[in-house]
């Protein structure tokens, strides 16, 4: 049975390079092309050696209708754990901002063989994407992302030092190259428009020691948490109690919590989002066109700090930490990159106040593993919940204003498997809600993350995974009691693949489907609502509908 191993999550990425490794040539469409072809032929019986180019059915930024124009960021090829640096100098075309909207756009290519990989771009420091890459056929694949990123406006308006990373490895079996460009699309805010609503300073979180602005009135912290490096935390939802015979192990169990600290006090809560690689699941079939949610865009965690402003103002040294809860003693496999958004009251050199209100419940979590009977399944029952409330008052320049921040986290998961895990299923749901309250404003958000996934080796070494992954939130703006604002996202993914482990790739026979449909409503779309659903069969893309 060891010989199976190989379908546990860890086995993923080495599947995938397997299956990449007996790849034939593939037809040099552009991303175009490959769209007018794939919606109008029939798929084919079983995936074949070229693959329609990845892409999301998440929507493109919106952009308003004024002057642009482009900057080119940074332009690299990545073949190893060489940075790309470079120096980023503001546009003169459109000036220093403040601009109606700043996008990043990340276009990148790759053929050959190699593993998913994880990178990161920083302009000044502070890190605005960090994203993840496809697998490559033989030929080559090309894929974009867009991300909105004008609350960076304090870094962007003025000449910083740029580092991007890709981390990769390119020998004699790994061959494939990633080639990417990063272009930042300046766009000009009108006169009679107001500018957004954007940090007056941004300061990456790059040691734990930092003293803000004396007349901050307003504090966020944003951090890009990813479980990743190629060990058991890149499946951290996997992981059982060092009891379980299980391939991935964890003290504690599976249960993650990202917190913030400041000054050694608690002071934010969040629930990790269970990204899934292009690698995952231990079947690359699932994600060669469609990646899971959030694979190209990993979205930082944000926390309202400004509960603490007032001690911060204080113009001395203090201490921001992150962490992440039930990772072993000793173990990393972590990333926790923060940056501090700042809003500073322009009418007062120094903002006073004090933390009001600090509750904390007591972190509840167990893990229960009841073992398999002979011809059954190991299982375990993971639960967990924390909530956390801090308010502050600030003396501002336009009155006493009061902040108040109350996050509450659970998860419940059900994981089953079979010795030699064969079999191997998990069923989960993560909840994040959040409501801060400042003055007569309340803003309320309720996040739901699921997984529901099963992978199983059968006779003749089929392999099979079955998944279905969701990302929702719901935001609610209330004034004075009513509503003024809401909004609400559902991103569903779905998949079904199987082919025959363990033989050339002329003999796996894989076959898949896959479906992602990305809901939005609300403000950010700026028309109200976006509906578009995705679906590839054998790598073929067979719909792309949209609504609204």
């Amino acid at each position: 049975m060891t010989r199976h191993r190989i379908t546990g999550l860890l086995g993923a990425l080495a599947l995938a390079v397997a299956t990449l490794a007996a790849a034939g040539p593939a037809q040099a469409l552009t991303t175009g092309a490959r769209t007018a072809a794939a919606t109008a032929d029939t798929p084919p019986a079983e995936f074949g050696t070229d693959w329609h180019d990845p892409l999301t059915a998440a929507p493109p930024v919106e952009r308003p209708a004024t002057r642009s124009c482009e900057l080119t960021l940074a332009e690299a090829q990545f073949a190893d754990f060489t940075p790309y640096t470079g120096t980023y100098t503001p546009p003169a075309d459109c000036g220093n901002g403040p601009w109606a909207k700043v996008v990043l756009r990340l276009d990148g290519k790759v053929k050959g063989r190699q593993y998913d990989r994880l990178g990161h771009l920083s302009v000044g420091g502070v890190e605005i994407l960090r994203t993840s890459t496809p697998e490559p056929s033989p030929e080559g694949i090309t894929w974009s992302v867009e991300k909105d990123v004008t609350r960076y406006r304090d870094t962007l308006s003025r000449p910083q030092p740029v580092e991007m990373l890709i981390g990769n490895v390119v020998n004699d079996v790994y061959t494939g190259v990633i080639d990417v460009k990063a272009t930042l699309i300046f766009h000009a805010a009108e006169r009679h428009s107001a500018a957004p609503d954007t940090p007056d300073r941004v300061l990456p979180l790059t040691t734990p020691a930092v003293t803000t602005p004396r007349n901050t009135e307003r504090l966020l912290a944003e951090v890009y948490a990813t479980g990743s490096g190629g060990g058991c935390e890149e499946f951290w939802y996997m992981t059982v109690p060092d009891a379980a015979p299980y391939s991935c192990k964890a003290a504690g169990g599976p249960h993650r919590e990202v917190r913030i600290a400041v000054d050694g006090q608690l002071a934010g809560i969040a629930a990790p989002f269970p990204t899934v690689w292009t690698g995952g699941w231990s079947n690359p079939f699932l994600w060669y066109v469609t990646p899971a949610p959030r694979a190209f865009d990993v979205q930082p965690v944000v926390y309202d700090l400004t509960p603490y402003a007032a001690l911060l103002n204080d113009g001395r040294e203090h201490r921001i930490e992150v962490s992440v809860a039930g990772v072993p003693a000793g173990q990393g496999g972590w990333s926790t990159p923060a940056n501090l958004l700042l809003w500073q009251d322009e009418g007062r050199a120094v903002v006073t106040g004090a933390l009001t209100r600090h509750e904390e419940s007591e972190p509840a979590g167990s893990s229960r593993w009841t073992p398999a009977t002979p011809t059954g399944r190991h299982r375990l029952d993971t639960g967990a919940e924390h909530r956390l409330t801090v308010a502050g008052r600030l003396d501002t320049s336009h009155g006493r204003v009061t902040t108040t921040v109350t996050r509450s986290v659970r998860a419940t998961s059900v994981h089953t498997w079979t010795d030699g895990e064969n079999q191997d299923a998990l069923t989960a749901t993560w909840t994040d809600e959040d409501s801060v309250t400042r003055g007569n404003s309340t803003t309320r958000t309720a996040r739901t993350y699921t997984m529901d996934g099963e992978t199983t080796l059968g006779a003749a070494d089929r392999l099979r995974t079955v998944i279905a992954l969701g990302d929702r939130a719901e935001t609610t703006t209330l004034r004075g009691g009513r509503t003024v604002d809401r909004t609400r996202l559902d991103d569903r993914y779905t998949g079904d693949a199987s082919y025959t482990a363990n033989v050339p790739r002329d003999q796996r026979h894989a076959v898949g489907t896959s479906t992602e449909h990305y809901q939005l409503y609300g403000a950010p779309t700026g028309r109200g609502c976006y509906d578009r659903t995705v679906t590839t069969v054998q790598g073929t893309v067979t719909e792309d509908r949209r609504r609204c």
